[in-house]
């Protein structure tokens, strides 16, 4: 098994999640600035996009600094020789580790045999990490799945992904069908550190689901015996989320106002001639929020459709 970076880190570890359209490089450095996690996720990219002429289009999304690691290359696909590619890639690139998406509901991913599909397919599953780990050179390969695709079927999918020597398995605690809906099963976590012990298996199990604090996040780990934590909404606005001597509640609104014109104004800049401005706005929600006049702030900022206006409305204030 080739763990990497993996095995360095101290536990509970805590990730940000990859997520589609916000865990771009902009969004990674104002973690990277104000409360860096231990471990950083680009947002999932096509191995097909990768091994065509899109590559050039996509390399935006490739984007990273060295403030920005350990960072972990997160790839969608379901053809194995693509895969292989991609790895390669991902050397060069000089990521430090690549990571496999088999839980992304996405309709459209999953119409390219992709994603949350992958669970349906086990074969194609382990076929997939093994041309991975074969172009990956020295860089550990991880997966990001769910309990399941209809139903949960942890005991029956966890062993298929054991049973391939991957550094990392990160388990959102949802079936594919529950999407993000409905609380997560972090009891089925557990379950999962179980099933990894009941074989000695080396590779580390992450949660995934609902984690809305550090201290939250820390409590599941030594509840559920997790070796890392991975957040998502949980950490949207708030910069500052994995640093342990700020908690949310110590957070002014000046402060959350200019780290919301500190990432506007990064955003505009590596992104304002590729990316559509709108895709900021679903940040402007959730740092506008907490004092009594957010509310009205947020509304105007719905309505932007500039960097230059954001910043005109909250310099005012």
């Amino acid at each position: 098994m080739k763990s990497g970076f993996w095995r360095k880190l101290r536990k509970p570890f805590f990730i940000l999640a990859p997520m589609a359209n916000v865990t771009d490089s902009a969004f990674r450095r104002m973690f990277a600035k104000y409360g860096p996690p231990d471990v950083f996720f680009t947002e999932f990219i096509s191995c097909d996009g990768l091994c065509s002429e899109g590559l050039e289009r996509l390399k935006v999304d490739l984007k990273y600094t060295e403030n920005e690691r350990p960072l972990v290359l997160q790839l969608f696909g379901s053809k194995p020789d693509n895969f292989y590619r991609c790895a390669q890639m991902a050397q060069e690139w000089k990521f430090d580790g690549i990571d496999i998406n088999m839980g992304c509901p996405d309709r459209a991913v999953e119409r390219q045999n992709a994603g949350a599909k992958l669970m349906k397919d086990p074969k194609l599953a382990q076929r997939i990490i093994a041309e991975t780990i074969r172009g990956a050179g020295t860089l550990p390969v991880s997966v990001k799945t769910r309990l399941g695709y209809s139903n949960d079927i942890l005991d029956e999918w966890l062993p298929v992904l054991l049973d391939v020597d991957l550094a990392a398995i990160t388990i959102h605690a949802r079936t594919r069908k529950e999407m993000s809906k409905g609380p997560a099963h972090w009891d089925r976590i557990k379950r999962a550190i179980e099933l990894r012990d009941a074989i000695k298996s080396k590779t580390l199990i992450i949660g995934n689901g609902d984690v809305a604090s550090l201290a939250q996040g820390q409590e599941l780990a030594k509840q559920t015996g997790a070796d890392g934590i991975m957040v998502g909404r949980g950490a949207f606005g708030n910069p500052w989320f994995f640093d342990a001597e700020r908690p949310p509640e110590s957070i002014t609104p000046k402060e959350k106002l200019k780290a919301l014109l500190e990432h506007t104004r990064l955003f505009e800049k590596m992104f304002g001639e590729n990316k559509h401005f709108d895709i900021m706005k679903k940040h402007y929600k959730a740092y506008v929020s907490g004092w009594p006049e957010a509310k009205a702030l947020r509304v105007k900022l719905m309505n932007v459709k500039s960097a230059n206006e954001v910043i005109s409305i909250v310099d005012k204030l």
